[in-house]
Order: C-alpha cells, then structure tokens, then sequence
C-alpha cells in the first residue's frame, strides 16, 4: 500500500511528537510515569516503522535502474555506505516490527 502525501505528513508528524515528547522526558524524567514512558517509546517506535515500512514501499515500485542510481546516491551521500542502504531497502521484509534506522 502506497502512502499518499496526506499520510506521510501524519507519520512525520508523529515521529516530531514522539521525539518533543522524549526530549521532556529528558529534561524532567520524574514528571513520567513508568506507563507514560513506554507509551512515548511505543510512539517512536511505531512512527519510525511506519516511516521505513513506507519507504521500503515505494523503493518497490521503483524500476531496477532507478533503484540502482537510488542506491548508489544514498550510499555516497549519507553517512551509511550503499551496501547498508542496500540491506535496509532490499533485504527482509518490507514490513518489519522494530526501525532499522
């Protein structure tokens, strides 16, 4: 299932919550329940999963060529090389449970 526009913004909109809300329990960590905090780490998990598994997604739908120019500008520009790229894109199943990343 390919994720609309409206979708990824819902889903980088979580992940921004999820990591505002980390960032206080940073700053005041006794203001949380034990509850509160696996529920904020729940959150990160799960946006970033939904994240991944979206961009795993569409890398799918991507032709072979494009996919191999994908490959090799991620593995030249970040700070991961291509083969990491290439294992976090290809390898496994599109869906997982727990972020690569």
């Amino acid at each position: 299932m390919i994720h609309s526009a409206a979708d990824i913004e819902a889903m980088c909109a979580l992940e921004d919550y999820s990591h505002f809300r980390a960032e206080l329990v940073e700053i005041s960590p006794q203001s949380f329940t034990l509850e509160e905090l696996r529920e904020i780490l729940d959150d990160m998990i799960r946006s970033k999963v939904a994240l991944e598994d979206s961009v795993r997604e569409h890398f799918t739908t991507l032709g072979e060529v494009e996919q191999t120019q994908l490959l090799d500008m991620l593995g030249i520009s970040s700070c991961t090389d291509r083969d990491w790229w290439y294992r976090m894109l290809m390898d496994g199943p599109v869906h997982r449970e727990f972020p690569t990343i």
